[in-house]
């Protein structure tokens, strides 16, 4: 049960590694700091958003509309938290 736990700790590392890639890189683009016509960044952009869309659009569907503030990542990083967690705990026993 300990090496499942492992696994999905990895795995729930990387998914919150990829949250925090993108807002950097929509960061980078509404400031203008990297175009959003450099390619390179924009592909690697979709590419993540193709990832995290999945997990992202039931939050998204759930919580209200904010206006220009997406919360739905960093809901998404406090429910993975939450789900190693209780596995963590829940394999020690």
């Amino acid at each position: 049960m300990l090496t499942i736990v492992g696994v999905l700790n990895i795995i729930a590392n990387v998914i919150i590694m990829l949250v925090i890639v993108q807002f950097v890189i929509g960061l980078l683009f509404a400031f203008n700091v990297v175009s959003p016509r450099n390619e390179f960044f924009q592909q690697f952009y979709n590419s993540i958003n193709a990832l995290l869309d999945p997990l992202l659009r039931p939050i998204r569907r759930i919580l209200p509309n904010t206006g220009s503030v997406d919360f739905s990542p960093l809901v998404l990083i406090v429910l993975i938290q939450i789900v190693i967690y209780v596995l963590s705990d829940l394999a020690r026993y």
